[in-house]
């Protein structure tokens, strides 16, 4: 009888590839915090990621009741039209869990007013995401604020942010490279600082098409990023490495419920936030160069849709017919129509990520 009902338990519950990927992340995080003592980012990242899936999966029948479901687009996989009615806008509830707890984690002077600002900041893109989930929920289909509206939002909340920084020197004219060596843009980091905080907003944006996809590339991202802050050994990196881990909690509590097949999705409200966070944090704390090389699968994303785009047009205005160079873009979907299963395809792109976070740090090491 005990077999009969263990065979009734569905086998994601223990098998997954997000909980391999939940477990590996709690090892290393504890490992860390045997290795530096008096820290305690485990406890951080559990309670994050806890608080994050209970909270999510209590207000998932209130989704539902509110139905705001996800509208799939007609162009994009056809198979994906089964993932119709799935609750959305979860970000919502993930990232002011990860805010929260992250500012109550990284309880630290020095700091807290950047990570304060970090926070309104992305917070800013979480509204920017509703306004965008909220509309296209009311017009019944996957287009919510035109991409003139969207963009203009985020330049006004990024301006703000910047604005601020500005005024309190938060951000270093220079960008740190490797080997030491950096580079000084003086006044021209203010608008570098702008369109990236666009361009990453909108590339996680363009990776949220698959189940656990981004919230997976996302949770192994920010893990990194509080490795290596914990690693530079001061006072301000300890309140950075509690803020992310706490994060990344989020995100992976909101992948339990998120992995295929997802019983809800983060919708542009979590995305959007995900991007701004990203390159928020990495301003104040002078990572852009880290953030882009564990990010690599952000910027392939974006990049694909650039040049799909871009290749069509030139070869449609030479020839009178558009050519694509991928199968559909976002690159995601290329693999899924060569024939790769949607779990395979997030799997490989979180343990690309993984490799690249590695070598973000290897490359850091040698500084």
């Amino acid at each position: 009888m005990a077999n009969k009902n263990f065979n009734n338990i569905p086998k994601k519950l223990f098998f997954s590839d997000s909980n391999f990927l939940i477990a590996f992340i709690i090892v290393i995080i504890f490992t860390i915090d045997i290795l530096v003592k008096n820290h305690n980012l485990s406890i951080i990242l559990i309670i994050s990621l806890l608080s994050s899936y209970l909270i999510t999966k209590l207000s998932l029948k209130k989704f539902q009741d509110l139905k705001l479901n996800q509208v799939i687009k007609k162009e994009g996989p056809k198979k994906h039209q089964a993932k119709k009615g799935t609750p959305t806008m979860g970000g919502l509830i993930t990232i002011p869990i990860g805010l929260l707890v992250g500012n109550i984690a990284s309880n630290n002077s020095l700091i807290s007013n950047k990570l304060i600002a970090v926070t309104l900041l992305t917070i800013a893109f979480m509204g920017i995401g509703f306004i965008d989930d909220w509309k296209g929920f009311i017009l019944h289909k996957n287009a919510g604020l035109t991409p003139i509206g969207k963009i203009s939002l985020q330049l006004g909340s990024g301006i703000i942010f910047l604005l601020w920084a500005q005024s309190e020197s938060a951000i270093d004219s220079s960008i740190k490279l490797f080997n030491n060596y950096s580079i000084d843009f003086g006044i021209l980091i203010w608008p570098i600082a702008l369109f990236l905080l666009i361009a990453e907003s909108n590339a996680t944006n363009l990776t949220d098409g698959l189940d656990g996809l981004a919230s997976g590339c996302g949770a192994i991202i920010f893990t990194g990023l509080s490795i290596q802050f914990i690693l530079e050994g001061t006072n301000e990196s300890f309140a950075l490495s509690s803020f992310c881990i706490a994060i990344s909690g989020a995100w992976l509590g909101f992948l339990l419920l998120n992995q295929h097949p997802a019983n809800i999705f983060m919708g542009d409200t979590g995305s959007l936030a995900m991007g701004a966070a990203l390159i928020g944090i990495g301003l104040i704390s002078n990572t852009l160069w880290p953030i882009f090389i564990m990010g690599i699968v952000f910027f392939a994303e974006s990049l694909s849709v650039i040049l799909q785009v871009i290749i069509f047009k030139c070869t449609k205005a030479i020839t009178g017919e558009g050519h694509r160079i991928f199968l559909m873009a976002p690159l995601h979907h290329h693999f899924e129509l060569s024939g790769l299963k949607e779990v395979k395809v997030v799997r490989g792109f979180w343990l690309i990520t993984i490799c690249f976070v590695v070598l973000s740090f290897l490359i850091n090491t040698n500084n």
